[in-house]
């Protein structure tokens, strides 16, 4: 096989018996495992699976030829560098599961095309992941090789107040209050239609994160290439003998969503727990279409 002249930038997580046995040496984990608690019964089974998976991985780039570079996946890592290191990257591949994909796709810009290998499936959904273990050499020679299809997902645009927060959401946004037993109180807009309401938040995001939170709060699954957003408001507080007009709904390329903050100290997480804005009284949250998709290669759910 002939060498290619290419680089791969591979984003992987540690798993969480490495990070809370090995790293953090954790006293109760530690005790919990040796006592075979089911709270912590998969741990090493997980662990397991997706060290053997990232051998895989390893071992399938070197026969390949291919000049890699491994970035480990940490709440400390430094966004902008990632971003850059994409940059210099021919390909992106990211090793574990939905949330390692999630997490790195914030720095993959849509001119970079990344395959997720989902490195446990016995304890991961997988649902962007292209490769699972045991395909890693035949599936990355197709991703390098341009035989890999690719889906192009539309992401979403997060502004405050006319500030870009973010341009690249693939998932979901959760608008809510600061404490999840607080009332989550807001204005929410979208075209001529605008109206106070009181509820446990809002979801709002493109296709691809319809098949998560959106749809177990009641929305719909969209077509996964979709150009429109979803919103579903969970557990709406509706006074008697009134309803909401937008208690669910979608919005269409071109038009916004907004939601005018009526708390103190509103909340916004961006694709899950770890990117969270604080939202004050007043403030004007705008969700749109981004001009930024990303090309995710290998994508099994396209129809």
């Amino acid at each position: 096989m002939s060498a290619r002249p290419t680089s791969v930038l591979v984003v992987y997580k540690k798993s969480a018996y490495t990070v809370h046995v090995r790293e953090n040496r954790d006293a109760r984990v530690k005790k919990l495992l040796a006592a075979g608690d089911p709270s912590v019964a998969k741990l090493p089974a997980a662990n397991r699976q997706h060290e053997e998976t990232m051998r895989e991985v390893r071992d399938a780039l070197a026969r390949l030829k291919v000049r890699a570079r491994y970035v480990p996946l940490t709440l400390e890592l430094d966004w902008r560098k990632l971003g850059k290191l994409v940059e210099d990257a021919r390909l992106v591949v990211t090793v574990g599961g939905d949330g390692t994909l999630l997490s790195a796709s914030h720095s993959i810009g849509p001119d970079r095309p990344v395959v997720a290998v989902n490195s446990a499936p016995s304890f991961s959904v997988g649902y962007f992941c292209g490769i699972t273990q045991g395909e890693a050499r035949d599936g990355l020679a197709a991703a390098l090789d341009g035989r890999l299809p690719v889906a192009v997902l539309a992401r979403m645009k997060v502004e405050r107040d006319g500030e870009l927060l973010h341009a690249r959401v693939l998932n979901d946004a959760l608008f809510c209050a600061a404490s999840p037993a607080e009332t989550s109180r807001y204005i929410l807009k979208i075209g001529d239609v605008s109206e106070e309401q009181k509820s446990s938040g809002v979801w709002v995001g493109p296709a691809a994160g319809s098949t998560a939170a959106q749809r177990s709060a009641g929305g719909r699954v969209l077509p996964p290439t979709s150009r429109k957003l979803q919103f579903v408001v969970r557990e709406p507080y509706v006074p008697k003998g009134e309803r909401y007009a937008l208690r669910k709904g979608l919005v269409p390329e071109g038009e916004s969503l907004v939601a005018v903050s009526k708390m103190m100290d509103g909340r916004l997480y961006l694709d899950g727990p770890h990117r969270m804005l604080h939202i004050h009284m007043g403030e004007h949250i705008a969700m749109t279409l981004s001009d930024e998709p990303l090309s995710i290669l290998g994508f099994r759910h396209v129809r």
